[in-house]
């Protein structure tokens, strides 16, 4: 057995497409190496990656694949042997599988008797399957982004192969990667190293003599020695510690092959800004770490990864230049918050016409209208329900929820869209609710974030989303296949988030219906109301979509249990997820995973009468067996306890009154033939089971759930 590396030296790689390509670069070797029985199943296989490289080291990996011998079938007996002779087809077959014509055999199987022949092949040698194999793998990695660099050649990558290391064991294995031939020389770190050659001696010692030549290969590492730096410079400054932020933590390491830490300052006057600009300024723009106090507050410093190491006189330097930097960056801001200021947010609204939302559309003014009007219908249903929360705040939010759009602040860090607006109307005295729920319109950002706290906030993600969602597939710009170029699939995430985290009494219906059809405030957009928009019909069935994904992907539940509580109704959000709940409790139970099986059966012999054209009919007038006569009355006693406890929502309760249905159903399949030939006892029996899965499929489609 013996160790395999492959090693892909680039010009450096984005920091956000590094983690992706180092487990697919993983996976597809260690496929391989399965593929072709050059090792185990679960063979141990561990991954490597820096800006600069990716790379894989495979043990327990075999010399060559063993021997084997297979049993291959060709034409029919009858056809290749006339009277016990062979003819040209026999010949063929004999010839494609590389055999004599006596070799072959008669093989006898459920389907008749064929040709028949063993034969043995020679296992190839690792060397020389890795030789033909690996240059494809290694070129059909996804990238975001492709480039060509060899002027002539197909091969796109994210950056140029400059180098490529292959080794079994000590071996160089001849692949050839992008007309990179490859060998066992690898490079260091690119200033404390140079390019001089590494050179790997054998594959196991990758990662020790990488370490030696100033490159850390190991994520896991880098991390590790990241964090303990961030930690080590944080203990200078009294009190303090540095911000957690695990995005920027993994940034950094995908920046750097030999991590160190420094800290730097800046005057105190620019913390009169507020923390979200500082700290969009650090991380966003410099990917520089936040330092607090005690108190949460941030404090006058900042941590800075360097992809080097420096001499106390060098780190003097680096710092200034990195606080020269960052306090010009502050500077800005500050300007630019001052002069925003000079115009209020209500005042801004009227420029919004200037601001295009989409060019067959029309401008951010007629997006805020159209928000206005959702908003509107939306709160409509919310107290109507009782729910409290204040109208005009949630209004007045609405409409000044874009007027940042034309600040000079957002301008400059766009990423602010929406924060600022929150922190200007809460500078120039709006309500507390009209600031917040301006500044968290935009979450949740994604399904880990938070969704907002307040009602009016909640309102207004939901009416601008929906909206947006509605007024795009009016113009034909919904979603297709990997293609989402406004975001609708994250926007309809967000949607169904905040109705099943939050106490809002709104169904998917609501919001649906809400988003409607879009006015005409100007000229520009009578044309577009006219191309017609989508009936409810279409964003309903991608709203479900998306509940469906947020079942199964965000709230973890079987894909079998999603399918069959949104068969049985998916409107209401926070509904599904408690029958979703109650299911897959319900499923251990040996008595319900019968009653799934048995309403499986029920909808296969309703499926197969309508195909036959058996009509359903009643029991009255017809002498029923015992054994329906019993299920018909199981299923009226039950039917209403159900139906109480279903209206109560206690599904759990639900299931298992449905549960105790198991030995009447099982006696009923055991002794009833269901088509019975005489058309009224059939009749009867199909309106039994009819009834039976209509009756007590409103929490769920049983016949969806995957027994056995």
């Amino acid at each position: 057995m013996a160790e395999f590396l492959l090693e892909i030296g680039l010009e450096e790689i984005p920091a956000r497409m590094i983690a992706g390509a180092e487990v697919e670069l993983g996976k597809r070797v260690t496929d391989l190496l399965t593929r072709e029985r050059l090792v185990d199943a679960g063979a141990a296989v561990k991954t490597f990656s820096t800006p600069r490289r990716l790379a894989v080291l495979a043990e327990g990996v075999r010399a060559a694949q063993s021997d084997i011998e297979e049993q291959l079938t060709g034409p029919s007996w009858t056809v290749a042997f006339k009277d016990g002779v062979a003819n040209k087809a026999a010949e063929a077959f004999a010839k494609k599988v590389g055999v004599d014509v006596s070799a072959l055999e008669k093989v006898t199987s459920a389907k008749g008797e064929y040709v028949g022949a063993t034969v043995k092949r020679a296992g190839r040698t690792a060397g020389e399957i890795l030789t033909a194999e690996l240059p494809k793998e290694v070129l059909t990695l996804y990238w975001a982004k492709n480039m060509y660099w060899r002027a002539g050649k197909p091969e796109r990558f994210v950056r140029p192969v400059r180098w490529v290391v292959a080794l079994l064991d000590s071996v160089v294995v001849p692949v050839e990667i992008a007309g990179i031939a490859a060998g066992n020389a690898s490079r260091g770190h690119r200033v404390l190293h140079g390019e001089a050659p590494v050179v790997i001696g054998a594959a196991g010692e990758y990662a020790e003599v990488l370490r030696r030549a100033k490159v850390v290969v190991e994520v896991a590492e880098r991390r590790h020695l990241i964090r303990k730096a961030l930690d080590k410079e944080t203990r200078g400054v009294a009190g303090a510690r540095w911000r957690e932020d695990e995005p920027l933590v993994e940034t950094v390491v995908h920046l750097t092959e030999w991590p160190t830490v420094l800290l730097g300052n800046f005057a105190e006057e620019y913390l009169t800004l507020p923390e979200e600009v500082l700290v969009t300024v650090m991380r966003d723009h410099q990917k520089y770490f936040a330092v607090e106090g005690k108190d949460g507050k941030l404090a006058p410093h900042f941590l800075t990864v360097l992809n080097t190491e420096v001499d106390a006189e060098g780190r003097a330097i680096i710092q200034h230049g990195n606080e020269k930097v960052l306090v010009s960056r502050f500077k800005d801001a500050r300007f630019f918050w001052d002069v925003d200021q000079k115009t209020p947010l209500a005042e801004r609204v009227e420029s919004l016409k200037a601001v295009t939302f989409q060019k067959e559309l029309g401008s951010y003014a007629w997006k805020t209208e159209q928000n206005l009007r959702v908003a509107r219908d939306l709160a409509a249903v919310v107290e109507a329900a009782g729910v409290a929360f204040d109208r005009a705040s949630l209004l007045k939010a609405v409409e000044l929820a874009k007027a940042d759009l034309t600040a000079e602040l957002v301008k400059e860090f766009t990423e602010l869209q929406g924060i600022i607006g929150g922190l200007y109307a809460r500078a120039q005295g709006l309500s507390e609710a009209t600031a917040q729920a301006i500044y968290d319109q935009y979450k949740p950002a994604s399904t880990e974030d938070a969704i907002p706290g307040a009602v009016e906030a909640q309102l207004l993600g939901i009416a601008d989303r929906i909206q947006t969602i509605t007024a795009m597939f009016g113009i034909g710009m919904a979603p297709t296949g990997s293609k989402d170029p406004f975001a609708l699939r994250r926007a309809a995430n967000s949607v169904v988030k905040i109705l099943a985290e939050s106490e809002l009494p709104l169904t998917l219906s609501d919001a649906v219906a809400a988003g409607g059809n879009p006015s005409q405030p100007s000229d520009k957009n009578k044309d577009v109301a006219r191309m017609g928009h989508p009936g409810s019909s279409d964003v309903a069935a991608f709203l479900r979509e998306r509940l469906h994904f947020y079942l199964k992907d965000v709230r973890g539940f079987a894909y079998d249990v999603v399918n069959a509580v949104l068969a049985a109704g998916a409107d209401d959000v926070r509904d599904a997820i408690a029958r979703a709940a109650a299911l897959t409790a319900a499923r251990r139970s040996e008595d319900f995973a019968a009653i799934s099986a048995a309403f499986k059966r029920i909808k296969n012999i309703l499926r197969q009468a309508e195909e036959k054209k058996f009509s359903i009919g009643a029991a009255g007038g017809v002498k029923l067996a015992p054994e329906a006569q019993q299920l018909a009355d199981a299923a009226a006693f039950l039917a209403p306890k159900v139906a109480v406890l279903r209206a109560e929502r206690a599904y759990g309760p639900a299931l298992a009154e449905i549960a105790t249905l198991r030995p009447v159903v099982d006696a009923f399949f055991d002794k009833v033939m269901v088509l019975d030939p005489d058309e009224a006892v059939r009749g009867a029996h199909l309106g039994l089971i009819d009834g039976v899965l209509k009756g007590f499929s409103g929490i769920a489609d049983f016949s969806e759930i995957v027994t056995g």
